[in-house]
């Protein structure tokens, strides 16, 4: 009588949505217990939602989560099952970010979070404080409302250990995992068999396998069973939680959820043997002698049995992990984020001035994967998904069979083009659009541009002029910034009212739709946009996604998605098509920056992931970048941070981005740094030239 089948999930939960997010926590133990599961863990602060923030330092927030947590014990819905449940609670006059055990309609253990994030997006030691007595519970006094259910007035918080009949358990949260000295250690050397985790992980590209590898590495160095559960979705920010709950046994993976799913609810299962634990764990004689040598865990006594008595039941066999490319995980994140975003928003679709380059393309091409994300998920049943498609589009009876009539009804695309602009990228623009569905305009805003201009000259009787014409460094700037800056005005008023004009009988639907942005991570750091351009937007899928995986994803996308069209524009060369073309002279994006995008993504590397600043980013690239002088190697990290610091200033107004990479500008979010700095760097950029010199002295002559 070893064995038990335990549930994890998935959860597509939303910031202070106690209603919708009571109801996903429901079913997910409904489908939890018609699995046969005795124990069903749940993601981090699922009754509240883990993105609340500053809405965590109100009463409300708490007092709420315990209305939700009373819905779930005054029911049969843990009759018969452990579960695990996330939610703040106060103890003390403290907040903790806390996993509450419940059964048979009785909280079993409060567990407080011990380790907080508290670098890149997470801010959690702002709301919640760590439970710092390790090993040691006290008494939480419950609220009254909990207490005429459950008939308890106070209940264990802390760090305990659930001692049922046959097996133990405990907690972890999400960051614990990714401490060094993380609680699983201990209570693996302490005897639980059996670990849990209940996660708000966000999705990066390339980092699934950090979190799966760290998983392994616990249970195959310690023995168990560890449980994995995440949210799902957007949560009502810049980040995209990508699910991809897990159950591990002895360093195999038995059971993977999806990573990006438009489900609002999966529950993945797996049949454990602990006697497997039990034997892998003997056969380490070091992890038998550390064990013997431990402290004690407080242990709570659950007259509980884990496991079943069925000989029948069959152990749930390893399974092959399962990761994306960096190029699905483009296709498939963003996308994810912008339906959620979209369905939540009470918006009717989305508006994209489409120039026919790469960033406005790659965009284009993620909202063409989430219509045929939606259009799969009604396939396969997804009544959620069905519903919310019929009400963006405003028929009850609408079902999306078909990707690209969808596209028609909920996405909007517009090429803006001038007297600068050419033939090449409004016909790439047409024909993107054509393939993905959408209903696309091509205009020309000359008419627009030339009336501002000429308010300008019967203002003060100065006309400005293109440098090709003669005009200096401030006329071409300007006359390039009125052309980016009219079409985000225009953009905003045609994603207003499109709706309307498409269906006059009726009105128009309801909403208007939501803008798009088209700026990426490296035009973003190094502020090579216009400020209050159409990089200006409601929302932006690939403001944190670099020029060269953007490149990838698009060849990747002709391939997959069906856009043959976007070869042609990964080929093209960048250009923002502000100035005049002529014979001999073009725009392009690299040369007016002054670096290439590789070039580029390096500095934003340097500059985010390992925190350089204009000394320590030149003496780590005088070796990465050998094949160049010590000279010309100084003379680009200048040019980078002089025009890193002027641009800051544009940062403060970035349109909010799907957060990819980890090197996102994205201000007072993720990236926390001034936005006034000294752009001559004088102290740095002369601790540089010292550095070239020293170089210069030391190198051998070169022989004749």
């Amino acid at each position: 009588m070893n064995k038990t089948i335990l549930a994890t999930c998935n959860l597509n939960q939303w910031a202070l949505d106690f209603e919708g997010n009571l109801s996903r926590i429901k079913e997910s133990i409904r489908q939890a217990k018609a699995a046969g599961a005795k124990y069903r863990l749940g993601p981090e602060l699922e009754i509240s939602g883990y993105g609340c923030q500053d809405a965590f330092l109100e009463g409300d927030t708490l007092r709420h989560s315990w209305e939700v947590m009373a819905d779930i014990l005054k029911t049969d819905l843990t009759d018969g099952i452990v579960c695990d449940i996330g939610m703040p609670v106060m103890h003390k006059d403290i907040r903790y970010n806390c996993r509450v055990f419940v059964l048979d309609r009785k909280i079993l253990l409060v567990r407080p979070k011990m380790i907080l994030a508290m670098d890149g997006n997470y801010r959690e030691g702002r709301w919640f404080t760590p439970w710092r007595q390790i090993r040691a519970v006290e008494e939480l006094f419950l609220p009254h409302p909990i207490r005429e259910i459950t008939g308890q007035k106070t209940v264990p918080i802390g760090d305990g250990v659930l001692r049922f009949n046959d097996t133990t358990m405990a907690a972890e949260t999400c960051e614990e995992l990714f401490a060094p000295d993380s609680p699983n250690i201990y209570l693996g050397l302490d005897g639980v068999e059996i670990i849990s985790n209940g996660s708000g992980s966000h999705h990066e590209l390339r980092k699934l396998n950090q979190r799966i590898d760290l998983i392994q590495s616990a249970t195959a160095k310690n023995g168990g069973v560890y449980l994995y559960a995440n949210q799902q979705g957007c949560d009502g920010d810049r980040l995209y939680f990508d699910g991809c709950a897990l159950i591990a046994v002895n360093g195999k993976i038995l059971a993977q959820g999806s990573q990006f799913s438009a489900k609002d609810v999966e529950v993945i299962t797996a049949a454990v043997d602990l006697e497997q634990v039990r034997s892998f764990r003997g056969a380490f004689i070091s992890r038998m002698r550390q064990a013997s040598e431990s402290a004690a865990v407080p242990q709570i006594q659950v007259e509980f049995d884990l496991t079943v008595d069925d000989v029948l039941l069959s152990p749930t066999r390893p399974v092959e992990v399962s990761y994306h490319t960096p190029e699905e995980e483009i296709a498939y994140g963003p996308a994810a984020w912008l339906w959620d975003y979209l369905r939540r928003s009470g918006m009717s679709g989305f508006f994209l001035p489409l120039s026919g380059g790469a960033d406005s393309s790659a965009v284009a091409a993620i909202v063409g994967s989430m219509c045929q994300m939606v259009v799969r998920e009604a396939e396969a049943g997804n009544a959620q998904v069905v519903a919310d498609a019929a009400r963006i589009v405003g028929d009850s009876s609408y079902v999306p069979t078909d990707a690209g009539k969808f596209a028609n009804q909920i996405f909007h695309t517009c090429y803006m083009g001038t007297e600068n602009s050419s033939r090449e990228t409004r016909q790439r623009a047409e024909t993107l659009a054509k393939e993905i569905g959408a209903h696309h305009l091509s205009i020309k805003i000359d008419l627009v541009v030339n009336a501002l201009i000429d308010l300008f000259v019967a203002i003060t009787e100065k006309k400005p002029r293109f440098k090709l014409m003669g005009g200096t460094h401030a006329e071409n700037l300007a006359l390039q910034n009125i052309q980016a800056r009219s079409r985000m005005v225009i953009a905003y008023f045609l994603a207003q009212l499109l709706l309307w004009v498409r269906n006059p009988v009726a009105n128009g639907r309801d909403g208007a739709l939501l803008v798009l942005g088209t700026s990426n991570v490296d035009e973003a750091l190094r502020g090579y946009m216009t400020k209050y351009d159409a990089s200006s937007a409601d929302l932006n899928p690939i403001g944190s996604i670099s020029k060269v995986d953007l490149r990838r994803f698009l060849l990747w996308s002709a391939d997959n998605l069906g856009y043959e069209s976007l070869r042609e524009v990964a080929d093209a060369p960048p250009t923002a098509e502000l100035e005049p073309i002529t014979d001999d002279y073009v725009q392009k994006d690299e040369v007016d920056m002054g670096m290439t995008y590789a070039e580029l993504s390096t500095f934003g590397r340097y500059r985010k992931i390992h925190r350089c600043g204009p000394l320590s980013m030149f003496e780590n690239l005088i070796h990465e970048w050998d094949h160049l002088p010590a000279e010309e190697v100084a003379r680009k990290v200048k040019h980078f941070f002089r025009y890193y610091a002027i641009n800051r200033h544009k940062m403060t107004v970035l349109t909010p981005s799907y957060h990819a990479e980890s090197y996102s500008p994205d201000d007072n979010r993720f990236d926390l740094r001034q936005f006034l700095y000294n752009v001559r760097w004088t102290w740095q950029f002369k601790r540089i030239d010292l550095l070239v010199n020293q170089l210069k002295e030391s190198s051998p002559p070169k022989s004749k």
